[in-house]
């Protein structure tokens, strides 16, 4: 893995960065049909403008680039050739092809979905590094999905599963998700397009939404209603995205045709009451609702996408920043009863961050950028094995829980194919800007090219070990220019200094410090957040609380008794045992911890340089994002 990591290294630093654009309001470089009317105080750069440099970030995003690069393309296109009967041209013919498995299962309702997010993946991972295989594998991919869709007929279906599982769909029988498939590809070739500049990918996919347009849009009402039931992901921000590219209306019209009355009503009504229905189904709709207010400007929209976020924030969410037991929402007046093995599917994540760029573009509220940061490390990082790559579908809360990791060829679950995006696009929330101010959102080793100002900024920190971030300006615009740094909720006061000399720190925690000057090459801002141990109790159980240090979730280390000695889930044929997985945790393990909540550092004692602590009574306290292969606990039992 190391050899191939100097490769994928050295590649990026050789190979040119690609010219693509992001969907977010105010990106617009000739890609964009149709412009954002939303007035916004922060804009998102291109992924492109931003480089990690090495740290704890950097080596995921290097981990998930060598997964990756390891997949093949003939296996995964496999389930979609399969589907048009299309094998000429691969080496050995259809019984050479060793098929992946779980998810991607030629027997599985959402095969192909891997192959959708793979498709956004590689476009992000190479807008993130530059590197030339990354572009190599997408158009690959793309490549061979144009051939079986001339193969599949004249209609532009595409899919590696008949269209026989759509009309089962309008017809309101049983099948696992067809429009949630269809979904990522559709993204995933509008990704291709944005971030590679691969047009074929752009033709592929409007041929995809003319066949949809003329299969959906002369359906009856109660068809429609009928199949909206099943879930669809998120098709309609696919639909408004599509829109935005191509100018074409009829796939805003598609957009529009997947608002789902009995979800999105309620949330119009002012009715959060989400009862126990399914997390996931619920946050990609309201994005699309976001991407709504931001074509068209409508505020009902607006006001959707924001009351849904702080709901989700409010009430539905864990220390970590997820949400979700068993993929579905429950009753938050019994919050800590919901504390099992099964919390924080990993796609709701992924989808409140995507949310959440959003809603900071509208208004900048440190608020949301705070949030943000707590999902990224605390669930995001938390989710990859930094010993294989390999990634968790959920993050478990329960007491004496272990985190358990997908394998390279046959989970393929939906988080798996979130996770290869996440892991791509570190980069895309460190840094925001408006007219003439930017914003440092992240504290993240980092370069930004700021072309249009003339501004390269690097970032230096080793936070969160640490407490300080240093601010290089490597290139200087010609005009004064404001520089807005994160106060977060978290830090105490923090301290200023520009080349040296301090300046004056107004404002509160969740806010903003301005900076104001005529910048020069060589200006140093170094910008120190003390930060603290403190404790969050769950909303319903003071006694029930989690140790934070800054915005890190910290975990108490349980040793590994009655682990398993091999990868779980290693057996092709489990799809579905993580709803039911057994961890076998041993009698006598000791959940309890005697401090007093109001001053857990009086008690717990820091280790070394990095976030490693122990307890009165001896137990290691690490961070969450690096408790791996071992039992943990996050939620304690407080005790004074």
């Amino acid at each position: 893995m190391k050899n191939l990591i100097t490769t994928l290294l050295l590649s990026t630093a050789l190979v040119a960065t690609v010219s693509a654009q992001s969907i977010y309001p105010g990106q617009h470089n000739g890609k964009m049909k149709v412009r954002d009317e939303v007035p916004c105080e922060a804009l998102s750069f291109d992924l492109k403008d931003v480089r990690l440099l090495p740290g704890r970030v950097h080596d995921n995003l290097m981990r998930d680039s060598v997964w990756m690069t390891s997949i093949d393309v003939n296996r995964l296109v496999h389930s979609f050739r399969n589907n048009a009967g299309v094998y000429a041209g691969v080496e050995g013919g259809y019984e050479s092809i060793r098929k992946y498995g779980g998810w991607e299962s030629l027997d599985c309702d959402l095969r192909g979905h891997t192959t959708g997010h793979l498709l956004s993946a590689y476009g992000l991972m190479y807008a993130a590094t530059g590197a030339e295989i990354f572009k190599l594998k997408g158009d690959s991919i793309v490549d061979a999905l144009a051939e079986v869709q001339a193969a599949l007929g004249p209609s532009g279906y595409l899919s590696a599963y008949p269209e026989e599982l759509i009309n089962r769909n309008l017809r309101g029988k049983s099948v696992w998700a067809p429009w949630y498939t269809l979904h990522k590809l559709f993204s995933g070739l509008i990704d291709q397009y944005l971030y590679s500049d691969n047009a074929k990918a752009l033709e592929v996919v409007t041929k995809m939404g003319d066949w949809a347009y003329k299969k959906l849009i002369h359906q009856p009402e109660e068809t429609r209603r009928l199949m909206l039931r099943n879930e669809f992901g998120g098709i309609n921000e696919a639909f408004y995205n599509l829109y935005a590219v191509t100018g074409d209306k009829r796939f805003q019209e598609l957009a529009t045709y997947f608002y789902h009355n009995d979800v999105i009503d309620p949330l119009r009504e002012g009715n959060f009451d989400m009862g126990t229905k399914h997390t996931n189904t619920f946050i990609p709709k309201v994005i699309g609702e976001a991407r709504n207010y931001e074509l068209n400007c409508d505020d009902v929209s607006h006001g959707i996408a924001e009351n849904f976020w702080n709901e989700m924030i409010d009430k539905h969410s864990f220390v970590t920043g997820s949400s979700s037991q068993k993929e579905h929402y429950f009753d938050p007046a019994k919050f800590s009863e919901f504390i099992n093995g099964y919390t924080g599917e990993t796609c709701c994540t992924y989808n409140m961050l995507k949310l959440s760029r959003h809603l900071f573009c509208y208004d900048a509220s440190a608020r949301v950028a705070d949030y943000y940061e707590r999902a990224l490390y605390n669930h995001i990082l938390a989710q990859q094995d930094p010993e294989s790559g390999m990634v968790c579908y959920f993050l478990p809360l329960l007491s004496g829980a272990y985190k358990v990791y997908s394998t390279p060829e046959q989970s393929f679950w939906c988080c798996v194919g979130s996770g290869f995006e996440s892991h791509a696009k570190y980069a895309e929330a460190i840094y925001y800007h408006g007219d003439n101010e930017l914003f440092v959102n992240l504290f993240i080793p980092s370069r930004l090219t700021w072309k249009e100002k003339g501004l390269v900024l690097s970032q230096s920190t080793r936070f969160p070990e640490e407490e300080t971030t240093v601010l290089t300006v490597e290139e200087a615009p010609s005009e004064a220019m404001r520089l807005s740094l994160r106060y977060p909720e978290w830090s105490g006061k923090p301290t200023v200094k520009v080349n040296g000399r301090k300046v004056s720190v107004k404002g509160k925690p969740s806010s903003y410090i301005g900076i104001e000057r005529k910048w020069k090459k060589g200006d140093r801002v170094e910008v120190t957040y003390p930060m603290s141990m403190r404790t969050e109790a769950t909303p319903d159980d003071p006694s029930r609380a989690a140790l934070l240090y800054g915005p890190i979730v910290l975990a108490g280390d349980m040793g590994t008794e009655g682990m398993p000695g091999h990868a779980p889930f290693s057996d092709p044929t489990v799809r579905n045992d993580y709803y039911t997985y057994d961890y076998h945790i041993p009698e006598g393990l000791d959940f309890t911890l005697k401090i007093d909540p109001e001053n857990p550092s009086a008690h717990i004692t820091r280790v070394g340089r990095g976030l490693n602590f122990k307890t009165p009574d001896g137990r290691d306290i690490l961070p969450l994002y690096d408790a791996h292969r071992h039992r943990y606990v996050v939620y304690w039992n407080m005790k004074k």
